[in-house]
């Protein structure tokens, strides 16, 4: 398992290097447990971790409930930066952090490339 990590946390260094709009990033277990991150020193591990899971839970509800179909992404959009969380297979959310000024576009794309990679990883 220590090497999965290591191999987690390569994936969200490179994808910080990729993506200069990409702020930080962490692999959250759908628990609301980390699993790993490259997150600022200020920002809470265990809190990042909590409110990913509880939010995408609750978002996979809505969803559900008002047939749209299968969840995606989510997006959340504040003043000072964008949060998106990304289902990164059955066990993890991938929660990343962009400026608020971000090109969107690639982010997703980048966000998509890497959540593929944890699926392969922790499924």
């Amino acid at each position: 398992m220590s090497e999965n990590i290591s191999e987690l946390t390569d994936l969200l260094r490179k994808l910080s290097a990729v993506n200069s709009d990409i702020e930080g990033s962490a692999i959250v277990s759908i628990q609301g447990l980390p699993i790993c991150s490259v997150l600022s020193r200020n920002v809470n591990d265990g809190i990042v971790s909590a409110m990913s899971a509880a939010i995408q839970s609750v978002s996979e509800r809505a969803v559900e409930e008002l047939n749209r179909g299968e969840l995606k992404r989510i997006l959340i959009e504040g003043v000072n930066g964008i949060i998106i969380l990304s289902k990164a297979g059955e066990n993890a959310i991938l929660c990343t952090l962009c400026g608020a000024q971000s090109s969107l576009g690639m982010v997703f794309l980048n966000i998509q490339s890497v959540s593929n990679r944890i699926s392969a990883l922790l499924d």
